[in-house]
């Protein structure tokens, strides 16, 4: 399979925006540099027009690009050279297999990492990993949506839940959840492929936790609800804080009250409880 290598060059304010734009347009994996970043896509979804228009909504961020045809590309390579371990508040370390183990942590999660996602995807992971662990998950009925590696899945299980369960609309991140499972040795962990409307997952859930995007969220957050037991919890993240207004006011006219909140380099997580 062929890529197209996107290099940017951008203010380095803008470049977890830019990464979460193009992310949002089929890119697929994203390597930080110095100057900006570099950003790949299959070479039959790219589209310089569409790259245009994500860029032309960020003329401060003073963007300049190249790109080119990429038919190898070493991508463990470049995962090992970029792909950093998340240290949450000294309780949870999140590392890939190539990094060394940290035994003083009460919890470790171990990842193959298929894709990197820049530190924008670091900093939304972080919080919903610090909202999971002040919540009690034992025994509990948990829903990852849109589950990528597992990683909040796999948080759950170690906490202590019952019942996990993940699904994503790309087949890697089935294959990846379930190889990532069986790395932290929870071969329960159940991972199916599609849309929330195509996998039907069976509720009650005591807590759905959804790390994806602003008009994902706004569109399924009622779907979420209506899984929801009664006083089960839904832990958002994937935004920016300007959109907290908007996905607090969807959660709430479906029901649920915002328990807490955080934000982090200009990403948010919200945790809302359903009555």
């Amino acid at each position: 399979m062929d890529f197209i290598e996107v290099k940017v060059q951008c203010h380095p304010e803008y470049t977890d925006f830019l990464i979460a734009e193009l992310g949002e347009i089929e890119f697929n994996s994203f390597v930080e540099n110095e100057e900006g970043f570099d950003a790949y896509i299959e070479e039959a979804l790219f589209s310089e027009e569409a790259l245009k228009e994500v860029f032309g909504r960020y003329a401060e961020a003073k963007v300049q690009y190249t790109f080119a045809l990429q038919p190898k590309v070493n991508w463990n390579e470049e995962w090992e050279k970029n792909y950093d371990p998340i240290d949450v508040d000294g309780q949870c370390y999140i590392r890939a297999t190539f990094h060394a183990p940290r035994p003083e942590f009460p919890l470790e999660i171990v990842i193959v990492p298929k894709m990197s996602f820049g530190t924008g995807h670091h900093q939304t992971t972080w919080q919903m990993v610090k909202h999971q662990m002040a919540i009690n998950h034992q025994g509990k009925r948990v829903l990852d949506v849109g589950c990528g590696t597992a990683i909040l899945a796999l948080v759950a299980a170690k906490l202590g839940a019952s019942y996990v369960e993940g699904f994503d609309i790309d087949q890697w991140s089935v294959e990846n959840s379930l190889e990532n499972a069986a790395l932290n040795g929870f071969n329960q962990l159940v991972v199916k492929q599609g849309t929330i409307a195509e996998v039907k997952p069976q509720g009650p859930f005591d807590i759905i936790l959804a790390n994806i995007n602003r008009n994902v969220l706004l569109a399924e957050i009622p779907i979420y609800t209506e899984l929801i037991g009664a006083g089960g919890q839904l832990l958002l993240s994937g935004f920016y804080e300007q959109d907290i207004a908007d996905i607090q006011q969807k959660a709430e006219s479906c029901g649920l009250t915002l328990q807490n909140s955080s934000t982090r380099d200009k990403w948010a997580a919200l945790v809302f409880q359903k009555a």
